[in-house]
């Protein structure tokens, strides 16, 4: 019947669910923000943030890009074309999203190995990745990354990312490669030191100094733009005024080829082009090209970063949504993510995430909606228009120093001791093994090894609340009645295949004797199928043995679970109860009928 008003409402459940969600993780937090009404006044806000949040990005997304490998340009591309992409199509109304520190210890092994054009379309694949988690749904999925596991590779990394820094902070001759692991690098670091330069440690110390003390004065104005513009002014003054002062600068470092030709110092003053990621240098300056094989090669580093971008974003979302008092669709800044990471490659961007430092300063300054973080894009693409040539004259020591900063933030040294000091043993352990791998060898190594390990030792306090146990029945109101013959289990916690063995363990010493045995299931929550297997052979061995057996109690999970493996009653061996009262009774009937007529003739 076409008509049937049955038929017309599951129509609606099914269709309008699919429908919303399809719209829901395509720009929720823009979308919102239009519903609502936008005008001057919010615009204002926002202009204002996007000012004073782009003037803190400036300086530190070249800081990044040189940290991750690449020439400072390519992080203030990220900034101009990843980061407003984001804030329009992602789920958080403040977060602003472009190159972080965390990115560092994924990202620089990537360019050390393949180069600008490598390290774009890592950042292309990772997009793509970042874009099927959002619409499959997954965001909400980040949150069961374990706290000590985030807490453990997030101090590790701002110890690598420090420790890269000691070369441009004491200016030593160092060529150990971006790639190489902790162990080699700090011995590298020990050979390298009677090398260092007194006049990049002048800078790089000021520098970090300057950033310590100014907010103690001031908060208006951004303490890295005052610590590396003084600290740019003070190396003119060393180099003009001090004999055998040479201190290198982005200009003196990087250089550039324009699509035309034109070659040049430092930072060129042009919008970034277009130009497919396999496209831009290889390692050796050479178009990288598109392989299968580089596909396979960069798909694991590729993973990682959108692994790494995923967990960064929404924990950058939630510190958001704490200040700021909104609440960020997880998906849909994933969504986002992966939009602004595919588009920005595709103009020499690298990877980019939602920055937690830079979030936070934009509510401060008093954001009210994504608009913010695009103004902030704007204001970086403005400064490189304007000023290019002048941001080359920045100290490679001062950024050394900005990054060191930025690291110690990262690492929340407090709070990673208070988790030590009174998190259980199990998660300190994991603690310290996502900590020790990140240093040691890489991030990716560390969350899965910790992802797995906090998984283990879950399951182990899982199973130590998961038993059973014999019950005198008699102490039970319900169960008083029945006779001597009949045997009570008290089932707990959850079983699952960690747990199952364990909860059935003491049904093993049943006596044959016993007629009847009512198994207890009120306090299982859930079951899986190890757990409905070792409740099956118990009950198959139970039966064997003479005995009816009565489950009672049993939650609506496991009882689903039950009826579609076809666990059904069966007369004289299994039956189904939902209370004590009446397990009991169906128990009492059944020994009653059991007993023959010479079992109830007096013995003479």
């Amino acid at each position: 019947m076409p008509n049937s008003p049955t038929k017309s409402v599951r129509y609606t459940r099914v269709i309008k669910p699919v429908t919303g969600e399809r719209r829901r993780v395509i720009c929720p937090a823009m979308r919102q923000v239009l519903a609502e009404g936008y005008g001057f006044g919010k615009f204002r806000s926002d202009l204002l943030a996007g000012l004073v949040v782009g003037i803190v990005a400036l300086p530190l997304a070249m800081a990044l890009a040189i940290a991750s490998g690449v020439p400072p340009q390519y992080g203030l591309y990220t900034v101009m074309l990843a980061a407003p992409a984001i804030a329009i199509f992602g789920g958080s109304r403040v977060n602003v999203s472009g190159p972080t520190a965390a990115f560092v210890v994924l990202l620089a092994p990537i360019a050390a190995e393949y180069g600008v054009g490598g390290l774009a379309f890592a950042s292309l694949l990772a997009g793509v990745l970042l874009l099927i988690m959002g619409i499959s749904g997954l965001g909400r999925l980040i949150q069961y990354v374990p706290h000590p596991v985030t807490t453990g590779f997030t101090a590790g990394i701002a110890v690598v990312i420090a420790t890269l820094q000691l070369k441009d902070f004491f200016g030593l001759s160092l060529t150990v490669s971006a790639a190489a692991h902790m162990p080699e690098r700090v011995a590298a670091i020990a050979q390298a030191f009677p090398s260092w330069q007194w006049d990049e440690t002048v800078i790089a110390a000021f520098t970090l100094v300057v950033l310590i003390v100014w907010p103690r004065v001031t908060r208006k104005i951004p303490g890295p733009l005052v610590a590396v513009t003084l600290a740019a002014f003070l190396a003119m003054f060393l180099e003009t005024y001090v004999d055998g002062a040479s201190i290198e600068t982005i200009r003196s470092r990087f250089s550039y080829i324009l699509p035309d030709g034109t070659t040049g110092q430092g930072i060129p003053a042009v919008l970034p082009a277009f130009a497919l990621p396999w496209n831009l240098p290889g390692p050796d300056g050479a178009p990288l090209g598109l392989s299968f094989d580089l596909v396979s090669a960069l798909l694991a580093p590729a993973f990682g970063i959108a692994m790494l971008g995923a967990i960064e974003s929404l924990l950058s979302a939630v510190v958001a949504d704490g200040m700021a008092g909104t609440r960020h669709d997880p998906d849909g800044e994933l969504f986002g993510q992966g939009i602004g990471n595919i588009i920005g490659p595709f103009f020499g961007g690298i990877a980019a995430t939602g920055a937690i430092a830079r979030t936070a300063t934009n509510v401060r300054s008093g954001a009210r909606s994504p608009v913010a973080a695009v103004i902030h894009a704007l204001f970086v693409l403005a400064a490189v228009v304007a000023i290019g040539p002048v941001l080359g004259h920045l100290p490679m020591a001062a950024l050394a120093a900005l990054l060191m900063i930025v690291a110690w933030n990262m690492s929340d040294a407090k709070h990673f001791v208070h988790t030590f000091r009174v998190a259980p043993g199990s998660d300190v352990l994991v603690l310290f093994a996502c900590f020790s791998l990140t240093v040691v060898f890489d991030m990716v190594i560390a969350v899965g090894v910790g992802v797995v390990l906090a998984a283990l030792l879950f399951m182990r306090r899982m199973v130590d609340l998961s038993y059973s146990e014999l019950v005198d029945h008699h102490s039970k109101p319900e169960l008083q009645k029945l006779p001597d013959n009949i045997a009570y289990y008290r089932v707990a916690g959850p079983m699952f295949f960690g747990a199952a063995a364990k909860a059935m363990t003491s049904l093993e010493s049943t006596s044959r004797d016993i007629k009847g045995v009512i198994l207890d299931l009120a306090s299982v929550p859930v079951m899986d199928l190890t757990g409905l297997v070792a409740l099956e052979s118990t009950i198959k061995r139970l039966n064997q043995g003479g005995a009816f057996v009565v489950i009672a109690g049993a939650q609506p999970s496991p009882r689903q679970l039950m009826v579609k493996a076809g666990l059904e009653e069966q007369e004289g061996r299994l039956a189904f109860c939902s209370t004590l009262d009446e397990a009991a009774s169906r128990l009492d009937s059944y020994v009653r009928a059991s007993e023959t007529p010479a079992s109830r003739t007096p013995k003479i």
